[in-house]
């Protein structure tokens, strides 16, 4: 008959009824389609190796995944949230101790019947459970639901985490190539101004040239000297903050430069925005929060509620060592406890309100995980079509440039032009360059900023 109770109850323990309030995923705050584009395909990114197909690219994300710190600190997070979800999960399940002890106490005659001294000595030996919580109304069951989908919301932060950093180690490498482009581009550009300085000092000195052309012709060589200075400083950040990335030293030579122009990126595809709802790591990542939240109402309700706690255990007790497992020695305890809250100065009902506050904070971080990707996606998506029109007139117009710098040139050494129009067309010809190697670099950024709001592929290689 006891054990049959015991079972029973057992039962109920583990079956109890759960006060959390059913989970509902919101309705995503935002439109069913994009804007200005027909492509609606609900293939996944390509695997980042598949995207950045280059393979120095390939080698700095690879080591940048090995070594990064922040990349580290996401994996220890996760593993620190499964092992506190261990803990709260073990809490569902009774603890069995074995324990033995011995007392020996000496009483003075006062204290004994025959008025006496006496010692007396006892030893025990148990294995029970001790002070398990039956967990009636799910309360120990929600706080383990709670932990667990915290530990699934750092698995989606460490995703995130990995995903921005291949973002970021190739946005960083492109950086870096573009600056070293534009740095070449500076020491032609002072080695053409040097040129014409000294052409133009040797007219002055033979008395062709006036002052004023000799001193536009030093103003424009000191201007091309100012920006290499500031190129060759940018240049190192970049390879700095890259270096920073990678936390470790990559097998690829850093300073080799690669012309943006070689670069290319596979095809994207883009999915429906509801799509995003079940790639994004940070939209996974505030869901799973929002479920926590739902979770720990369930945990604030049930407390309320009476506890029911049960500590039990037999073993043997003796009051001679030798003797401490005869026959007849036997022992055992059986202690319910019940708790019930009666006045708590409203510290229950205000942790209930925290609880469902917090929910609804959680809510609202869901969503703007949701606008932010969709916002990301469209500025992808517009940035994907201007850029390609933005570049090629660029092409355009460093062509134009050149084709006037080279007639500006012959017109000035023939005599027909004066300096300032060579130095006009040299300046033009200067900043269409660099503007086509911004624009080109912003347009492989703009791709890879793609790649990441799409959720895109990623690596479980840690």
């Amino acid at each position: 008959m006891k054990r049959t109770a015991l079972v029973a109850a057992l039962t109920v323990a583990l079956t109890g009824c759960s006060l959390a309030p059913s989970y509902q995923q919101p309705e995503a705050p935002v439109a069913e389609q994009w804007d200005n584009t027909d492509q609606y395909s609900a293939v996944t990114p390509p695997h980042w190796r598949d995207f950045f197909a280059d393979p120095i690219l390939q080698d700095l994300i690879e080591t940048a995944l090995k070594n990064n710190r922040d990349l580290r600190i996401a994996a220890l997070n996760v593993d620190a949230f499964r092992a506190q979800y261990r803990i709260e999960r073990s809490a569902q399940f009774p603890s069995i101790n074995a324990s033995g002890g011995a007392n020996r106490q000496r009483l003075p005659g006062s204290m004994t019947a025959d008025g006496n001294s006496a010692i007396t000595s006892q030893y025990s030996a148990n294995l029970g459970i001790t002070a398990w919580e039956l967990d009636l109304f799910n309360r120990l069951g929600n706080l383990s639901e709670q932990a667990l989908e915290t530990y699934f919301a750092s698995e989606q932060a460490q995703r995130s985490t990995q995903l921005s950093l291949i973002a970021s180690v190739a946005t960083a490498w492109l950086n870096l190539q573009a600056d070293q482009e534009t740095l070449a581009l500076v020491r032609d550009t002072l080695a053409t101004y040097e040129d014409s300085l000294r052409l133009v000092e040797h007219s002055y000195d033979v008395g062709i040239a006036t002052l004023l052309e000799l001193q536009q012709a030093r103003t424009a060589a000191n201007s091309a000297r100012i920006s290499l200075a500031q190129f060759e400083r940018q240049t190192v950040q970049s390879r700095n903050a890259l270096n920073l990335l990678l936390g470790g030293t990559p097998r690829t030579n850093l300073l080799t430069p690669v012309p943006l122009s070689h670069f290319e990126f596979a095809e994207l595809p883009v999915g429906l925005p509801a799509h995003l709802l079940q790639r994004r790591p940070d939209i996974l990542q505030a869901e799973h929060q929002l479920k926590a939240a739902h979770a720990n109402i369930g945990a604030a309700r049930a407390a309320f509620f009476p506890s029911i706690s049960l500590t039990t255990h037999a073993g043997s007790l003796s009051p001679d060592l030798s003797g401490l497992f005869d026959a007849g020695s036997g022992s055992w305890l059986f202690m319910p406890s019940i708790n019930l809250p009666i006045f708590n100065a409203g510290r229950l009902r205000a942790n209930l309100n925290y609880s469902e506050i917090q929910k609804d904070i959680n809510v609202a971080h869901y969503e703007k995980a949701i606008q932010t990707a969709f916002q990301e996606v469209a500025d992808g998506l517009i940035e994907r079509t201007t850029y390609k029109q933005q570049l090629a007139a660029h092409d355009e117009m460093v062509q134009t440039s050149e084709e006037y710098y080279a007639l500006a040139d012959l017109r000035y050494r023939e005599g027909v032009d004066n300096q300032l129009t060579l130095l006009d067309a040299q300046r033009l010809l200067f900043d269409a360059k660099q503007k086509r190697i911004n624009t080109h670099f912003a347009k492989l950024a703009s791709e890879i900023n793609l790649y990441k709001a799409l959720g895109g592929g990623y690596s479980q290689e840690l």
